[in-house]
């Protein structure tokens, strides 16, 4: 794993320009800084730094997590990009810092802005939970390497996007047109949903955007008129309060309505964007080539977690979907979906 770590830093290093600069700190054992602040057109001396490190003893995280902080305190630089990036094994022992301490740890050093990005190498025994956990409220990301390509992707071909936060604490609200709108069900973000009330709630914490970034949320909706899958089931009526009527809005043709609400890097207030969409009426087939690709991705995962709502869908199904939304794939990316999607076919027993 460790060879893979020192790869991909590597590659790191040959996107950062002559006004970036790095440190380095280990945490196994105990932790200690064993590159101090030095300018990235020194690689010679980082890259050297990078080939000397081992792995060996118990893992302190925390305490390696407070010093990599305390270097990135010592050298911020105003308006500039200020982040600690943490390369983890999965063997993660937050060590006499408590998760709950770490956690207060980095929300507190987002706020003086300092970011967090967590990357998880190598294959199994990843505390995913615990890594994502402290990378959200860090206002930061966190990405799994376990190859050198998934490194390059990361590191090199989307740097911007997973070293530069663009927006923090997005926030997207979606109000469906009772008049279009009959039921919805949102498909996925099930560790991501907020109260209703927290959408206007700016010290409730929220996911980060980074720098060429685009985030796809999937509904799945059933238009009035039209017969659900699945019919609800009726319930009495209220006793105590009227049921909600639309208001004259709702004859309008909108089908929905959006809000979005997000904060500057360096701000606390957020600000809010809103707008109306109104259902084109065009076929799967007419859809946007990013949203079409998205749908196949989101069916593959329903269809790995055996999701009552995946339908009639087949693994064939999701491959020609995605197959026929490839557009453009500098990256090669496109494609390794799809083959996964042809290896998941075939451990299943089910007919691409």
């Amino acid at each position: 794993k460790l060879p893979l770590v020192q790869q991909g830093m590597k590659l790191l290093l040959s996107k950062l320009g002559e006004n970036d600069r790095v440190a380095m700190v280990v945490y196994a054992g105990s932790a200690g800084l064993v590159l101090p602040s030095t300018p990235a057109s020194d690689s010679e001396t980082i890259r050297r730094a990078l080939t000397q490190l081992a792995a060996g003893g118990s893992t302190n995280g925390g305490a390696g997590i407070e010093l990599a902080y305390q270097t990135a305190r010592d050298h911020f630089i105003k308006d500039g990009v200020n982040r600690v990036i943490l390369c983890s094994d999965g063997d993660f022992n937050v060590g006499t810092t408590g998760t709950d301490s770490l956690v207060r740890l980095v929300e507190n050093e987002a706020k003086g802005g300092v970011f967090l990005t967590v990357l998880g190498f190598g294959m199994g025994n990843h505390n995913d939970a615990m890594l994502e956990q402290i990378s959200g409220k860090g206002n930061g990301n966190y990405a799994f390497i376990d190859t050198e390509k998934e490194a390059r992707k990361v590191l090199v071909e989307q740097t911007d996007a997973t070293l530069v936060t663009i927006a923090k604490d997005v926030k997207l609200q979606i109000e469906f047109n009772p008049a279009q709108v009959s039921a919805y069900r949102l498909i996925g973000y099930e560790n991501r949903v907020l109260a209703k009330e927290d959408f206007n709630d700016d010290k409730k914490d929220a996911g980060e955007i980074g720098a060429g970034h685009s985030v796809t949320a999937l509904y799945e909706i059933v238009p009035v008129g039209k017969q659900a899958d699945a019919i609800a089931p009726k319930v009495d009526d209220l006793k105590y309060q009227s049921v909600p009527q639309p208001t004259a809005a709702a004859t309008n043709s909108e089908t929905l309505t959006i809000k979005l609400r997000y904060k500057a890097p360096d701000g606390d207030t957020s600000q809010l964007i809103e707008f109306p969409v109104t259902d084109g009426g065009k076929s799967f087939t007419d859809a946007d080539i990013d949203i079409r690709f998205a749908a196949a991705v989101a069916g593959f995962g329903m269809k790995l977690r055996r999701s009552e709502y995946a339908g009639n869908w087949t693994y064939a199904d999701v491959e020609k979907a995605a197959a026929e939304a490839v557009g453009s794939d500098p990256y090669g990316l496109r494609a390794e979906f799809i083959e996964l999607v042809r290896k998941a076919a075939q451990l299943s027993g089910q007919e691409r």
